[in-house]
Formats: C-alpha cells, sequence, structure tokens
C-alpha cells in the first residue's frame, strides 16, 4: 500500500450544482495524492480504511463524517477528511472531501474534489462548518467516467460532478483522514478526532473486505500521529490525532 498526499492546484468551480466541473487556475495550494510510504499499515499521509484489490474491483465508495474542528498554534497546519477510489495500490486517485487547515494561527474550512494527478478544484457550493455532517459517494459510471457527490446533511447543501479519468483502476476504496501534500507531506493539523460512519465500498460495509482491508495508522513526518479505532458494524470508525 502507498499512502497518498495530495497537492491540489486549486481551480474554482462554476456555481452550478450537477454540473461537470469547468473553471479557471488559481493559485496553487495543497494535493491529496496517493498513500505515501506504506509499511505495516503505517504511512507518512493517510489514516483510516482502505479495502484493496485488483484492477476493476471497485465500482463505488461512501462514506459520512462530522467535520472536526482544529485547533490551531503558531504553525500552519492541514488536514483532509474524504472518500476515494484507488491511491492504495495505484498511482490515481478519484475523491472528494472537506479540509480543515490552519493559517496563521486561524482555522479555515473548505470542500473540494480530485482526480489525481490532474489538478483539485474547490467546491462553492457546500460551506464546510465545524459539527456539520458531510457524506460523500464516488461511483463508477463506465467509460472512465466517476459521478462525484457531496452533501453537508446538517445544512442541506449539495454538489455533484461527473469527471473522467481515463487510466484509473479502481483497485482500492477507501475513506480517509490525510495530511495534504505540497513539495512533501505537510504538518497534519490538530482535529482531535474525526467520525465516520456508514464506510462502505461496492454498496456493502467497508468491513466485509478483510482480509484485503487496511487499517492505516499516519505516522506524519512533523511527528503528529493520527490512529484509526476498530471498525464497529463494518462501517463506523473514528480516527484520534495525537503527538507523542
Amino acid at each position: 500500500m502507498r499512502v497518498r498526499v495530495a497537492m491540489i492546484l486549486t481551480v474554482l468551480l462554476s456555481a452550478a450544482v450537477g454540473m461537470s466541473a469547468s473553471a479557471d487556475p488559481v493559485a496553487a495550494g495543497p494535493v491529496h495524492r496517493p498513500i505515501v510510504g506504506m509499511r505495516h499499515s503505517t504511512s507518512s499521509n493517510w489514516a483510516g480504511y482502505a479495502a484493496y484489490g485488483a484492477s476493476g474491483k471497485f465500482s463505488s465508495v461512501k462514506a459520512t463524517w462530522v467535520q472536526p474542528s482544529v485547533t490551531c498554534g503558531s504553525q500552519n497546519t492541514y488536514s483532509a477528511y474524504w472518500v476515494g477510489l484507488d491511491g492504495d495500490n495505484s498511482s490515481t486517485v478519484e475523491q472528494l472531501g472537506t479540509e480543515a487547515d490552519c493559517s496563521g494561527g486561524t482555522p479555515t474550512s473548505y470542500a473540494w474534489f480530485e482526480m489525481y494527478p490532474h489538478p483539485g478544484y474547490y467546491i462553492n457550493t457546500v460551506s464546510v462548518n465545524p459539527g456539520d455532517s458531510y457524506t460523500a459517494s464516488v461511483t463508477y459510471q463506465g467509460g472512465g467516467r466517476f459521478l462525484l457527490t457531496l452533501q453537508d446533511t446538517t445544512k442541506g447543501t449539495s454538489f455533484r460532478t461527473t469527471q473522467r479519468l481515463g487510466s484509473a483502476q479502481r483497485a482500492s476504496a477507501e475513506a480517509i483522514v490525510e495530511a495534504p501534500w505540497s513539495g512533501g507531506v505537510l504538518p497534519l493539523a490538530d482535529f482531535a478526532t474525526a467520525n465516520f460512519s456508514g464506510a462502505d465500498a461496492n454498496g456493502v460495509p467497508i468491513g466485509t473486505f478483510s482480509p484485503n482491508l487496511d487499517p492505516i495508522t499516519m505516522d506524519n513526518p512533523y511527528g503528529m500521529v493520527a490512529t484509526p479505532s476498530s471498525l464497529t458494524n463494518g462501517d463506523h470508525f473514528s480516527v484520534t490525532w495525537s503527538h507523542p
């Protein structure tokens, strides 16, 4: 397994929900890459659960999480919460989720999608607020096309887009907390605990894919650690931040 680090070349989306992304590039930001440095279920940029298999095994992934509130200090730190296909044992990732970063001691949050290695895009139709619940899904539609959806189930806002990535292998499905990437893995923001539920792949609980299932612990290069809990009911888990 490889843990993904994301270097998101950000792009503002046009406001239309349900349309494929069409936008002009803006300043580059952190990217959400495939898993980095996976050894004995430990990575430098991912924490959570990934089911893996042969090319073409996975056609959908879905999960719900509660957006954490990050604690900011003097250091700029970053965190992403997402679901995706690929990236665990392949070089692409088809994904979307939310971000919670600290810049200059101030927290900032936003939603995004990314068809790595292509640039990422802001989702400006769904605001991101600590404590809100978000449900995201990625579904393969054939012909290299993927339907990506994100809902703020607390506020009732939503987003959907169809994107194409012909090189996608569909060899893994995951629900992840990530330390994004910009020239290297970035410091992981202190999110305390992120709670995931309904983590499904191919329409069944992700735990169904054991033993081809990895609980991934993040050992961030800056000393932070993110550790997943055991699965409950095959599809509920939490990820806990620490700085030993």
